[in-house]
């Protein structure tokens, strides 16, 4: 019998620079975030928008440098795609629950 094995292309990891530069991201989007609360100098409605904003752009520097989410190769195709279906689906079920709670405070409240 033959020793020959196979060997499949699969993702590769990060290297330590593509971790280094997610971690600085971090941090910065994080004291970021944390300075706008802290000093206060926003009215609450701005600083909620530019929190959410910062939070987005946090998550997506996770998904890209830490969890290796892309579109390179056909395996982060793959797992992107997985991984937007979920992201989907759990909007639906948070927003239906929201939703049919929402109905049945109202139906009880009419009574």
């Amino acid at each position: 019998m033959s020793q020959a094995h196979t060997i499949q292309a699969e993702a590769g990891h990060g290297s330590k620079r593509g971790y280094v530069i997610g971690f600085v991201l971090s941090v910065i989007l994080t004291v970021a975030a944390f300075g706008l609360v802290i000093g206060g100098v926003w009215a609450p409605g701005p600083s909620m928008i530019v929190l959410a904003v910062l939070a987005f752009v946090q998550i997506l520097v996770h998904l890209v440098c830490f969890l290796h989410m892309g579109v390179k190769s056909s395996q982060q195709r793959w797992d992107s795609l997985a991984f937007g279906y979920t992201v989907l689906c759990v909007l639906f079920l948070i927003v239906g629950t929201v939703w049919v709670m929402h109905n049945v405070a109202m139906n009880m409240m009419a009574r």
